[in-house]
């Protein structure tokens, strides 16, 4: 890769730590951002800024929100509960305009060979939701190793307050994250959950 200046070596840098984004991407979308006219480049330094500030975790169901709490849990309906892993599998659901409940987002999944355990993800905050509203809990948890165990941990103490535990319905490959299935395979999936 070719050496730049400075300030381009450290927005290459910065861009590389993004997900997914390789050395070659980081810098394409540096150089990006250089050509970009003056007026653009603010209002792009401007809405990472905004986000950073005005964004943050909605203290009900852990979904990001401008606003405590957020949107869709004061106006949808409280009785189902949809448990996903984080917060982008909200926006997956939500795109197919289907589900009219409410979400909790556990910010990740049991994981004992990484250190993560009940404490480190926002299970008792699901628990604490668990009132004489709530008539159903759909597991939506990916479909690995760690989400598998994650919901059936999940579905164990659900079952106690009697309340209908649900996951979604096969078709979603194993392995693979929610946030990636197309829109017919997850709706599907949705459509077809199953109690467990």
């Amino acid at each position: 890769m070719p050496s730049y200046v400075e300030p381009i070596e450290k927005l290459i840098r910065q861009f590389s730590r993004l997900p997914g984004v390789g050395s070659k991407t980081a810098q394409r979308y540096a150089l990006t951002v250089l050509a970009m006219s003056d007026e653009d480049a603010q209002a792009f330094a401007d809405a990472v800024t905004e986000a950073k500030s005005k964004v943050r975790v909605c203290s009900v169901c852990g979904n990001y929100t401008d606003s405590d709490p957020c949107h869709i849990c004061t106006t949808r309906d409280r009785s189902t509960i949809c448990v996903v892993q984080e917060a982008k599998d909200v926006i997956a659901i939500e795109r197919l305009g289907e589900y009219k409940g409410v979400y909790h987002v556990l910010g990740g999944v049991l994981n004992p060979l990484k250190g993560i355990g009940r404490d480190d993800i926002r299970l008792a905050e699901l628990f604490k939701r668990l009132t004489g509203d709530v008539k159903e809990v759909i597991l939506a948890t990916d479909t690995s190793a760690e989400g598998e165990a994650t919901a059936t941990y999940i579905a164990r103490f659900v079952k106690q307050y009697g309340i209908k535990v649900t996951r979604l319905a096969q078709g979603i490959s194993i392995g693979s994250e929610l946030q990636y299935a197309d829109e017919v395979t997850l709706s599907r999936a949705f459509i077809n959950r199953k109690e467990v």
